[in-house]
């Protein structure tokens, strides 16, 4: 792997500091990830849901690999901070097929990735614990052949699924990102409504840096602001399809005033903005070829 691509992983790594945390906005193509990096943004993630939604796809790996990788690679090509793809749940059936997957996804420059355990399955919600720990020993076997200290984001989705008794989702999301840290998981995610309490005995808990999402869509009650996370000992706070979903809905507001009162009241208040010359101009990145 590139010696740029590897410094860029290790610095990602340093940013994965309790008390510190880690603010990492997700884009979903490159207008998108540009706009975050002129906005000071250090690192980007990518959200597997906006990419699907940006081709009119359901979230859940219903997008074809290679269709995700090509999203991913014009990201990582268009900005100069570090990014981390969300690679969903591997894009395969055994370990074999999605430690190849990987080994692909890394020729993209990507420096981090999200590995999740839900299935999808109502019946068989969650990967077993073993066999995930073994998907995710295979991952980091595969960064490590390569030199490279890719940050490694294993999700768990008991509390997202709700998966068993509402008080016993807590132990089991410790118990299942303890056993991944131990298979070489750099960083734990529990997406999902989450108190602030729950929050502080999750951080107590694990065995490492703690990620949350800010994603109103996804997480009632509402995450607590940066600050307050940093205090709990929150690591990473990512914020998931959040702005996806938020664009969505601004574009939809316009097609109904559009075509409805036939006014454009909606969009002249937006470009009045002191803000949407810069973002346009952030979004082509001035210009700069891919």
């Amino acid at each position: 792997m590139k010696r740029e691509q590897a410094r860029q992983a290790q610095a990602f790594r340093d940013l994965h500091q309790a008390k510190a945390p880690l603010v990492l906005p997700n884009a979903w193509d490159v207008a998108s990830a540009r706009i975050f990096e002129a906005s000071g943004a250090t690192a980007i993630g990518t959200t597997s849901m906006g990419i699907a939604a940006s081709l009119g796809l359901a979230d859940g790996q219903a997008i074809a690999f290679d269709v995700m990788l090509a999203a991913v690679a014009r990201i990582v090509a268009a900005v100069d901070v570090p990014v981390s793809a969300d690679l969903e749940a591997g894009y395969g059936n055994s370990t074999e097929e999605i430690a190849a997957r990987v080994e692909r996804a890394l020729e993209t420059g990507l420096v981090g990735l999200n590995f999740e355990d839900g299935t999808g399955d109502p019946e068989h919600p969650l990967v077993p614990t073993e066999l995930q720990a073994e998907r995710l020993a295979a991952i980091r076997a595969c960064a490590d052949a390569h030199d490279l200290p890719l940050v490694v984001n294993a999700r768990t989705d008991v509390v997202l699924a709700r998966v068993g008794p509402r008080e016993a989702r807590l132990e089991a999301s410790i118990a299942r990102g303890n056993a991944y840290f131990a298979a070489g998981a750099d960083c734990v995610f529990v997406p999902g409504g989450l108190e602030r309490e729950e929050i502080a005995t999750l951080v107590q808990g694990l065995n490492g840096p703690l990620n949350v999402v800010a994603n109103p869509a996804l997480s009632v009650p509402i995450v607590p602001p940066v600050d307050e996370l940093a205090k709990l000992g929150v690591a990473r706070v990512s914020i998931g399809s959040g702005a996806m979903r938020t664009t969505l809905s601004v574009i939809q507001r316009i097609a109904r005033e559009l075509l409805g009162t036939g006014t454009y009241e909606l969009m002249r208040q937006e470009l009045a903005r002191d803000g949407a010359p810069q973002a346009y101009r952030a979004a082509i990145g001035e210009g700069r070829p891919l």
